[in-house]
Formats: C-alpha cells, sequence, structure tokens
C-alpha cells in the first residue's frame, strides 16, 4: 500500500490520481507500460511528460481535461497557440456561447465591410480587433463545450457521437 503524498505544490497528474483515490501501483497497474517509478518521476516532474502519457493518463483517469492542460501549459506549440478551456457546467458554458454569438451578430455587417477588399485598413483595425475578440469568445465556448462532453463520454455518461 503506497503512502499518501502531503507535498503541497502538486502536479495536476498526481492531483488527478489522488483525487480518484489511486496509489501510483494502482494506477500503473491499470496503464499499460506505467511503472509506479514512472509515474512518480512524471509527477515530481523529474522526467518530461510525454504526449503518449498524457493521453493514457486521460484515458484511465478518465480526465480528457489533461490533455488540454499538457497542450496549453506544456507543449511549445500550444504555450503559444492553444486555446485554453476549462472544466465548466453545461449551463455556465451555454450563457457564455450564447452570450458570444449574440456580440458577434451585432458585428457581423461591419466584419464584412472590413473583409470585402481583402486587407484591414488603419481605420478599420481597431473595429477588426473587437470582432476577433467575440471570435476567440465562441471559439474557447465551442473548446469548453468540447471538454464538458468529452467528459460526459470518459465517465459513461454519454455515447461518443460517429
Amino acid at each position: 500500500m503506497g503512502r499518501k503524498s502531503v507535498k503541497e505544490n502538486k502536479t495536476i497528474y498526481q492531483q488527478v490520481r489522488e483525487e480518484l483515490g489511486y496509489t501510483r501501483e494502482k494506477a500503473a497497474e491499470l496503464m499499460p507500460g506505467f511503472s509506479p517509478e514512472r509515474i512518480e518521476k512524471i509527477e515530481n516532474g523529474r522526467t518530461q511528460i510525454q504526449p503518449e502519457d498524457v493521453l493514457l493518463m486521460a484515458e484511465y483517469y478518465k480526465a480528457p481535461y489533461l490533455c488540454n492542460y499538457y497542450c496549453a501549459n506544456e507543449c511549445p506549440i500550444g504555450q503559444v497557440n492553444a486555446l485554453r478551456p476549462e472544466p465548466k457546467e453545461l449551463g455556465q458554458i451555454g450563457v457564455e456561447t450564447l452570450n458570444a454569438l449574440n456580440q458577434m451578430s451585432r458585428s457581423k455587417d461591419r466584419l464584412l465591410e472590413i473583409v470585402e477588399d481583402g486587407r484591414v485598413r488603419p481605420d478599420e483595425y481597431e473595429d477588426f480587433v473587437e470582432i476577433k475578440r467575440v471570435l476567440d469568445k465562441i471559439a474557447l465556448s465551442v473548446a469548453n463545450l468540447q471538454l464538458w462532453v468529452n467528459g460526459q463520454i470518459a465517465k459513461g455518461h454519454m455515447e461518443k457521437p460517429e
């Protein structure tokens, strides 16, 4: 039987494992190719976690948000480009999505005016930046919804859409 960690600054990987009540030994039994020592090294940052490791942990811990965390925080490309969805309740996601879509609805005519000539003129730049901000909100809402759906699928509350 493993010992309970009293470490204060735990990685997300350790937090998720412990929330499930798994020891490193139990987690290693579940995940092919993992040993308790490998899990300990990953959790303590003594070895670089690989994308394949994150995929397995996300699957076996039923925590698809680990993939988003990895992409946004540990992958050099994702640190620059990735959306940062957060686990939220479906109602909050719905309200945020509808709000962003309403904002975009009010801006769509201005977007058409700006892009009609294939460029953004200096006098259009400020409006274009605001429209991009609204589009970013929509993209993040979609990512939050995908994260919510993937969580429901992982927990067995929904079937994976074909």
